[in-house]
């Protein structure tokens, strides 16, 4: 879009013509002008804890291969980050015994709240990572557990030499056998965004999920089978029946990983998940409008889980957001409204035509 366009919109809503009918137009427009839009990838995936567990994670490696050469300069991923972990704990024990990570072990061996954690986090990271003493760096490890975010402290660790990788006063054995396990874990997190991070020498991943967004059904017993019934329909059965045919293949190797997410990521397979699920949902009447409160939580959680990514982004970061396949067309959506962001085409980064 050219200036004199971006001039025109700004003169219409200045009072000379009517304004265009989407004010935020005219940021989009003078977005477009300066240039340098930045990058961010939505890769959609498919959650791993579900593949069998001794699966060779190095087959992995031809999709961290390209996204290595994307070269994002920020990972976000789906998880919770510490601060909103301790809310959880105050308000919805339940939730955050589902989805934040212990991290008192880490501030007991420690010796630090959860506010020197986060402080001395911010303090090491300002500091040039060239410029970090070995200490400061294993400094770096035991404060990412002690703000409850093990996949940081997993790339921490891994970017030590490996002489470095023994426990200590400084790491106990406590702390270094968690990581050690950690590492060991089959999830996206691990598998994908922590490998990646460290081949990137990126000092952290980025936690952005949100699970304090929900809204109380107005019939908490007949929610569930409401739901159940809102689900149980032909897209919902198609995209199951894929995902069944397209798992199966890529776990006896008849299938490429680059191929198993393309396939997961294409249009097609995604349109179907939001017309069985999310869309099913918008368009169900039931007694006590339970397909309205999951889609109220759904947005709501995907909106704030953009907002993270948008503050990850900052001015500038190129940006690689994993995240659950359902999620991907919200991120899409909502990324796509920032005025100075591009979306990736995630097939073409995996190699599509």
């Amino acid at each position: 879009m050219s200036f004199l366009l971006a001039a025109s919109l700004l003169a219409q809503a200045a009072g000379s013509a009517p304004p265009p009918a989407d004010l935020v137009d005219i940021v989009d427009a003078m977005a477009e002008e300066r240039g340098d839009l930045t990058p961010v990838l939505v890769l959609g995936t498919s959650h791993l804890s579900s593949l069998p567990k001794d699966f060779p994670t190095e087959r992995f490696d031809p999709l961290l291969d390209e996204l290595e050469e994307w070269a994002p300069e920020a990972i976000a991923i789906e998880g919770i980050e510490g601060v909103q972990c301790d809310n959880l704990r105050m308000f919805d024990p339940g939730n955050a015994n589902s989805y934040c990570p212990d991290p008192e072990p880490a501030r007991a061996a420690l010796g630090v709240s959860m506010r020197d954690a986060q402080f001395g986090v911010m303090d090491l990271l300002a500091k040039p990572a060239d410029q970090r003493t070995i200490a400061e760096r294993r400094r770096l490890v035991g404060l990412f557990l002690a703000i409850g975010e093990p996949e940081s402290a997993l790339v921490q660790w891994l970017r030590l030499p490996e002489g470095e990788r023994t426990a200590g006063d400084d790491l106990p054995a406590e702390l270094v056998a968690f990581l050690e396990k950690y590492d060991t874990r089959l999830n996206e997190n691990v598998v994908i965004a922590v490998r990646l991070a460290v081949r990137l020498g990126l000092d952290r991943v980025d936690r952005v999920d949100d699970q304090m967004s929900g809204s109380d059904p107005k019939d908490p017993e007949a929610y569930g089978s409401e739901i159940s019934a809102i689900w149980d329909n032909a897209p919902t059965k198609q995209r199951i029946a894929e995902y069944e045919e397209w798992d199966a293949a890529m776990e006896d190797g008849s299938m490429p990983i680059l191929e198993w997410y393309r396939r997961y990521n294409a249009p097609s397979s995604l349109a179907l998940a939001m017309a069985g699920d999310f869309g099913a949902a918008a368009g169900a009447r039931t007694p006590s409008d339970a397909g309205q409160t999951y889609l109220a939580y759904w947005e709501t959680r995907n909106l704030r889980m953009v907002a993270n990514i948008r503050q990850v982004i900052g001015t500038d970061t190129r940006t690689l957001a994993i995240v659950g396949v359902s999620h991907k067309p919200y991120y899409d959506r909502y990324l796509g409204m920032m005025s100075n962001i591009e979306l990736a085409d995630t097939e073409g980064v995996l190699g599509g035509d």
